[in-house]
């Protein structure tokens, strides 16, 4: 019985360790690649950063034996079933953005640090650029990295009990907020924290395998916010 229940507290600490060390890895990898980025350029580092970051993840997953489809990123049985889910998962969104941005209006004003997304206002070639990043860097590959790795390894980390699927969730939704906090200012960490909130308690809603509905809500929601700079009707 003593062996037993050795074997099984190290198995633990060993899935806690190497959770934390795939942790720090990714986390690393977003921050130091944008930050160094940021140097160069203020419109690409995030993107930049989302790109190494998913060549490092996949690297990390084949390296513990798993694929994407083991964090939620698998095909649907049934599409009609993801599309209705994706819409649901678009409204509940909408009510966490404007929790969100309720509550930032109460603690800061509401503005750009770094006017990001100039040039797209009746510029199509540009327009375009960013809707192909909206749908990689924004839709695939945010929730891909901050739900489905980020995720997954502060709950392993924290011993994976409801507990620790609450601090994951907290915790990854505040560094979402914080991604965003470098051209959005204080306001958009809040409004940005909130939707990283709501996204991921949409993914441990649907049980950590089902990524597609909340990627086609993320990448519709900045579709519309793109599509409304484009046409001049938002900064």
């Amino acid at each position: 019985m003593t062996d037993t229940t050795v074997t099984k507290a190290e198995k633990k600490r060993q899935f806690s360790v190497s959770a934390l060390y795939d942790l720090l890895l990714i986390v690393g990898v977003l921050v130091g690649v944008k930050q160094t980025a940021l140097l160069y350029s203020s419109q690409f580092a995030g993107p930049i950063s989302t790109f190494t970051a998913m060549i490092v993840a996949t690297w990390m997953l084949r390296r513990r034996g798993m694929a994407w489809a083991d964090l939620g990123f698998v095909k649907p049985e049934k599409v009609w079933k993801m599309l209705l889910q994706a819409a649901l998962v678009f409204g509940f969104i909408l009510l966490f953005l404007a929790a969100g941005g309720f509550i930032a209006d109460l603690f800061f004003d509401k503005g750009f640090v770094i006017n990001r997304f100039e040039g797209v206002e009746g510029n199509v070639p540009v327009f375009i650029m960013w809707l192909f990043l909206v749908w990689t860097h924004s839709a695939f590959f945010e929730e891909m990295l901050f739900r489905a790795v980020i995720m997954n390894r502060l709950s392993t980390f924290f011993g994976g009990d409801t507990a620790a699927t609450i601090a994951a969730i907290v915790l990854s939704s505040i560094f979402f907020g914080y991604r965003h906090a470098y051209y959005q200012g204080g306001h958009g960490f809040i409004v940005t924290g909130f939707a990283g909130l709501g996204f991921a308690i949409v993914y441990v809603v649907l049980g950590k395998k089902n990524l597609l509905p909340q990627i086609l809500a993320h990448g519709t929601i900045n579709t519309i916010g793109f599509t409304l700079r484009f046409l001049g009707m938002r900064d």
